[in-house]
């Protein structure tokens, strides 16, 4: 367990700091579990992004044991680049093209046929405002979830806590701030709905 501090913002909080960012409660990175899972983590993205495209059921193997699931028909290219990667879920059919960042801190959902452009970043981390309590290393996350059939453009940032609901397109290079209703085009940062597509 890690120590107690005087700036913690839960006061005398007997949970270790894997379980409060597992509870995605304030924490700070220095617990054993964290940089088991971590380490662990970055093996596998190793392996994965070095892995070889004619080897297709190898690169799947290695990514299953990265991710919390992934659904059948679903490819990911490498490079992907994740923090645990097991609080990771993909649904079926999803394609997601190179360069995937997705900081699963906490958990990311990604439903069924959606596709996901070139250099994507889905980032659930956030980290005070009040400098001293960001000097002090403290941050927490907040879950993304992305609905099915969502298209995502290329090099759109997901912010943390945000859901996009399904059958929405994201144009390229939008930042999401916030959630976005199904069946709509956003464009922009932050991202705003342009018009319904239904």
């Amino acid at each position: 367990m890690s120590a107690m501090r005087r700036d913690d913002p839960l006061g005398d909080d007997p949970r270790s700091m894997h379980e409060r960012m597992l509870a995605g409660d304030p924490y700070i990175a220095d617990d054993p579990a964290i940089a088991i899972d971590s380490q662990r983590a970055m093996a596998l993205v190793d392996a994965y992004n070095r892995s070889s495209p004619t080897d297709p059921d190898a690169r799947r193997r290695l990514l299953c044991e990265l991710l919390g699931a992934v659904g059948e028909g679903t490819e990911v290219r490498p490079p992907l680049h994740v923090d645990y990667g097991w609080r990771i879920t993909i649904g079926a059919r999803t394609f997601v093209n190179f360069g995937l960042v997705a900081l699963d801190v906490a958990p990311i959902t990604i439903g069924d046929d959606v596709q996901i452009g070139p250099r994507v970043q889905l980032l659930t981390p956030t980290h005070p405002l009040e400098p001293e309590a960001r000097r002090a290393k403290w941050e927490a996350a907040e879950p993304i979830t992305i609905g099915d059939n969502v298209w995502l453009g290329g090099g759109v940032i997901v912010c943390p806590g945000v859901t996009i609901g399904d059958d929405t397109v994201v144009g390229a290079g939008a930042v999401v701030t916030r959630d976005l209703p199904a069946g709509v085009l956003a464009m922009g940062t932050p991202a705003r709905v342009v018009r319904s597509l239904r």
